[in-house]
Order: structure tokens, then sequence, then C-alpha cells
């Protein structure tokens, strides 16, 4: 079993940066890609950006160039590093992993809020 709980999201002024972090605890050996993922209110989830264990990156076409995504695999904790945020980035962004035999985790989700 693995857990997984996302911190760092809050309410800022459009063009403001955030940097939300997930810790992964539990059995947390043998993660591969991990992601996130996002849903605003009256949307579907959506793919944010994600990143193998050996760190090759894919991102939304939105996010490209303003978010980066990276992992610690030592500290067994992911982050996104968002920067020039926008009203329509408003939305509860997801933490999500892959483990062995096909597993799927994901957190609670944090709330981030971006003002106009």
């Amino acid at each position: 079993q693995v857990q997984l709980v996302e911190t760092g999201g809050g309410l800022v002024q459009a063009g403001a940066s955030l940097r939300l972090s997930c810790a992964a605890s539990g059995n947390i050996f043998s993660l591969y890609t991990m992601g996130w993922y996002r849903q605003a209110p009256g949307k579907q989830r959506e793919l944010v950006a994600t990143i193998t264990r050996g760190a090759d990156t894919n991102y939304a076409y939105s996010v490209k160039g303003r978010f980066t995504i990276s992992r610690d695999n030592a500290k067994n904790t992911l982050y996104l590093q968002m920067n020039s945020l926008k009203p329509e980035d408003t939305a509860v962004y997801y933490c999500q992993a892959y483990g062995t035999y096909g597993r799927e985790y994901w957190g609670q989700g944090t709330q981030v809020t971006v003002s106009s």
C-alpha cells in the first residue's frame, strides 16, 4: 500500500508561482512513472505532467514553458514548480503514481486558486 499526500496549494494572483509537493509513504519501493493531474470546476480531470523514474518528462500543451515536474527518488517526493500562473490553472491538483503490477495510486488533492 502506498499513500500520496500533496501540499503547497494556495491562493495566488496571476503571474505568481507555487511549488507543489507530493510525499509518498508506505510500501514505496519500485514506483515508476508519476504525474500531476488537475480538475477544474465543471471540467474533467486532465493530465498536467508526467515524469518517469529516469526523469523523462511530458507536459500538457497548456503548461509547457511554465510548469516543471521533478522528482527526488531518495526522498520519495514528487514536485511541480508552477510559474506564471494563470486563472485557468485554478483546479484541484492530484498526485498520481504507477507501481508494480500495474498498481495505481492517487493523492487526496490540493487546491490551487489563481485570481485575476
